[in-house]
């Protein structure tokens, strides 16, 4: 098996633990998940960040809906402030484990996950045909939650509308430490949603910087350029890329949560 792969600098236990997971199973039953509604105590949330569109038919090779895609599959969309994975790259994708460490307030909690499903389906919705990839996470035995959480990229084909979307049920999970259970109870929603506000954010600014590249590539300067407008503002170097976010900008607000 190839070398453990992270999305940023974890501690050592965390790349020892990641083995452990072979052996813990969902601390939560699949069978009851339509039980799983804010009436019965779960939260449940919805939320969507628009991405630079494309012209309406199957997504493009070199666009925002393939791009946002690559992202989704190294998880590099996660803030490493708040949330950092370690896994075996060169296991699929379906069915990998995951350890996420956790970074809160200078602690660091271990939060063992495993990939449930992956989806590329194209359908119709309100009417409308829309090309969905994306896959989802459970949690694991040992993990402060209960729960499952879904992304997902859409691009509607008819009109070429992205969209980066994460829809979430989730409860908290049987906590023994009385501490680290007062801390959940306290700010763990508050992490919850500011995590996903910034998943959101944080992709947005990825695409756009890859859809900058891409356009930029064949100019002499183009490399450096690229990393100097990142560095700065990502999507300004180029009309193209400006007129795509401008065209977003009204809509990339996430959905209310309906919890």
């Amino acid at each position: 098996m190839n070398e453990v792969t992270s999305t940023g600098r974890v501690s050592r236990r965390a790349r020892h633990k990641l083995d452990e997971l072979h052996d813990k199973g969902l601390n939560f039953d699949l069978a009851h998940r339509e039980e799983y509604t804010p009436a019965n105590g779960w939260h449940v949330d919805d939320y969507r960040k628009t991405l630079p569109s494309e012209p309406p038919g199957q997504p493009l090779a070199d666009g925002s809906w393939a791009a946002c895609r690559r992202l989704m599959v190294a998880y590099e969309f996660a803030d490493p402030r708040l949330v950092r994975a370690v896994y075996y790259a060169d296991e699929p994708l379906e069915d990998r484990n995951m350890l996420l460490e956790g970074r809160f307030f200078g602690l660091r909690f271990l939060l063992g996950l495993r990939v449930g499903g992956v989806n590329d389906t194209t359908g119709l919705v309100d009417g409308r045909p829309v090309r969905r990839w994306g896959w989802n996470y459970r949690t694991l035995q040992g993990h402060l939650e209960m729960g499952q959480m879904d992304y997902e990229v859409w691009k509607w084909l008819d009109s070429g509308e992205v969209a980066f979307r994460i829809h979430a049920f989730s409860k908290p999970a049987e906590i023994p430490n009385p501490v680290v259970r007062l801390g959940f109870a306290v700010f763990g929603r508050v992490m919850q949603r500011l995590f996903a506000l910034r998943a959101l954010q944080r992709m947005e600014r990825l695409v756009c910087a890859r859809l900058l590249s891409q356009s930029t590539e064949r100019s002499p300067d183009g490399e450096q350029a690229v990393l100097d407008t990142i560095a700065v503002r990502p999507a300004s170097a180029t009309a193209r890329t400006r007129q795509r976010l401008e065209r977003s900008r009204g809509e990339t607000e996430p959905d209310a949560p309906t919890s």
